[in-house]
């Protein structure tokens, strides 16, 4: 019986890295290392998300979103990154830091990020009373092709 060849990939299939945060209510991006099609245009932007367990959250997340970004043409690596801000007392800062990116994003693009469920029919209620609206702009402008 022959033997079987075993070959090591070059590539990883997957990448971790400790983020220097640590803050548990965070907001985080999924990014592509291709840039996606947009009604308005073209961002490697692919979701937005929430967590209050960390960075934890964050893994599971792109996990669960690796098998159908990895399967758009072109796409071979996810990338998550960290937005955090100061806290508020009483205010959920981390809420309304996701619900302004989504507004942010919605308004540039003119739909949310393809693999964001919710936020569709997001209205806008006090979460620019938090963030400059170019703020918000420029963390989305740097997610630009």
């Amino acid at each position: 019986m022959r033997k079987l060849r075993v070959k090591l990939r070059s590539q990883p299939a997957l990448q971790v890295w400790r983020a220097s945060t640590d803050k548990s209510k965070l907001v985080y991006i999924l990014v592509t290392n291709k840039p996606l099609k947009y009604r308005y245009g073209r961002s490697y932007v692919a979701y937005i998300g929430t967590t209050k367990k960390g960075v934890k959250r964050i893994a599971a997340s792109a996990a669960a979103k690796a098998e159908d970004a990895l399967s758009l043409h072109g796409v071979d690596r996810i990338d998550a990154r960290i937005v955090t801000c100061r806290p508020r007392k009483a205010v959920k800062t981390w809420i309304k830091l996701e619900r302004a990116l989504l507004l942010v994003f919605r308004g540039r693009y003119g739909e949310i990020p393809k693999f964001n469920t919710q936020g569709k029919r997001l209205k806008r209620t006090d979460e620019f009373d938090y963030f400059k609206t170019s703020a918000l702009e420029g963390i989305l402008e740097h997610f630009e092709p």
